[in-house]
């Protein structure tokens, strides 16, 4: 590529009849300012579409991370939804064994309490059959001294 300075270096030979050194010169100096404006606003243009290159390589890199944490992050949400639906049916069952038992345990309780009232119960006839036994003994006793006593 043709360079400002190679224009402003650029030197013709001189022939007879040529066209005017001076005017080529000025004309010369003229396209090299205007040449080396335009060089300059070229490379300027070229660090720009190179930065904005880098530029979008760089947000495509942190979308491509982005979409790749987002992607993590439902997964994840994901499995702490599935981890507590299952310590949640888990605390359910361990509930529901608990329940039962403690309703065996109660319906043990209760079965052993009226056990024991019917044996109480029984104990209660026997003594109470007992206690007239002996008052009725006790009773025929009084009644033998009574006759005894009008025996005598």
């Amino acid at each position: 590529m043709l360079t400002p300075l190679d224009i402003e270096n650029k030197r013709f030979s001189k022939k007879i009849n040529g066209y005017s050194v001076e005017e080529v010169d000025d004309f010369l100096d003229q396209v090299t300012l205007e040449y080396e404006k335009l060089y300059k606003e070229n490379a300027e243009y070229k660090a720009e579409v190179e930065q904005s290159k880098k530029d979008l390589e760089h947000y495509k890199n942190v979308e491509q991370t982005l979409q790749n944490t987002l992607v993590m992050a439902q997964t994840a949400a994901e499995d702490v939804k599935k981890a507590a639906q299952q310590q949640a049916e888990q605390m359910i069952r361990d509930a529901q064994s608990e329940a039962r038992r403690s309703v065996d345990d109660l319906n043990r309780q209760q079965f052993e309490i009226t056990k024991k009232t019917e044996e109480l119960k029984k104990q209660y006839e026997v003594y109470k059959a007992k206690m007239q036994a002996l008052l009725i003994s006790q009773l025929e006793i009084l009644e033998d001294d009574n006759k005894n006593s009008d025996e005598i």
